[in-house]
């Protein structure tokens, strides 16, 4: 198990943001990305849908050989998690319980803010997840479904971007701490950050996400350099996407910031 790789799934291109974070964080390890770029957005799905989606591309991946699941999806991980679970054997991670975690860790006034997509938003997940660890804490949530095209399109720090942020943000008061509630987001952490202040953390579920990625394997004894290996090679990064992959490379590299040269489209059984 130790050689097998991180497997990470999205409905897209968001998901890369996740990624990034985990090769930042373990660049020995091997990953596996794939992007259901045929199937975007799961956000307007059903779950029972979002669910079949996440268990097909699941049983995709693990004929590629992975030791964990990451799913890098904000709507998958909020209702697939519970089936895919229940399925399969190894250890699987979503984005939602470790930015939840962070934040309740995070917040001294006890009032928490959540921004992401309209699925994200109405599901109610990190309210949820913040309030099963501490009930006590106020949470505000919106949705900013613009942060999207914007932050596909390159438009991340410009009067653009700026001007959206500040329309989508400015109803949400008095929180020490804001959750970045989709994939996405963290590329418009400037003009976002602008709008909120200094003193208000922002939240990045990737970051957390590479975290607990890393504690975990850590635990299994599964992590490259455990056991005498030496971690000292780059990981091999491969790419699998279910529609043509020229745009996914193209927008992808600035969410994963390099190494993302070539993608194979694949039909997901």
């Amino acid at each position: 198990m130790i050689d097998k790789a991180i497997g990470v799934f999205d409905s897209g291109i968001g998901g890369l943001t996740v990624l990034k974070e985990i090769i930042k964080l373990l660049p020995h390890e091997d990953t596996i990305y794939l992007g259901d770029t045929a199937r975007v957005p799961y956000g307007t799905k059903s779950a029972e849908t979002v669910t079949r989606y996440s268990l097909e591309i699941t049983d995709f991946l693990i004929t590629k050989g992975i030791k964990l699941l990451v799913v890098a999806c904000n709507t998958a991980s909020a209702v697939a998690l519970p089936a895919l679970k229940e399925r399969y054997g190894l250890p699987i991670i979503g984005v939602i319980e470790p930015g939840a975690r962070k934040a309740v860790a995070t917040t001294r006034t006890k009032k928490v803010g959540v921004i992401g997509t309209e699925g994200t938003i109405k599901s109610g997940a990190y309210e949820k997840a913040i309030k099963a660890i501490a009930p006590e804490i106020e949470v505000i949530s919106k949705p900013c479904p613009l942060f999207v095209p914007l932050a596909e399109e390159g438009w991340t720090d410009n009067e653009v971007a700026n001007a959206a942020a500040d329309i989508y943000l400015k109803d949400i008061k008095g929180v020490d701490t804001l959750v970045l509630g989709c994939t996405h987001y963290p590329i418009l952490k400037a003009a976002i950050a602008s709008v909120m202040g200094k003193d208000v953390r922002l939240i990045d579920s990737g970051e957390e996400t590479a975290l607990e990625v890393k504690r975990v394997l850590s635990e299994k004894g599964q992590l490259r350099g455990q056991r005498g290996l030496s971690p000292t090679h780059i990981g091999k990064r491969t790419f699998y996407v279910t529609d043509t992959p020229e745009r996914f490379a193209k927008v992808g590299l600035r969410f994963l910031g390099g190494g993302l040269e070539h993608a194979q489209r694949v039909e997901i059984p």
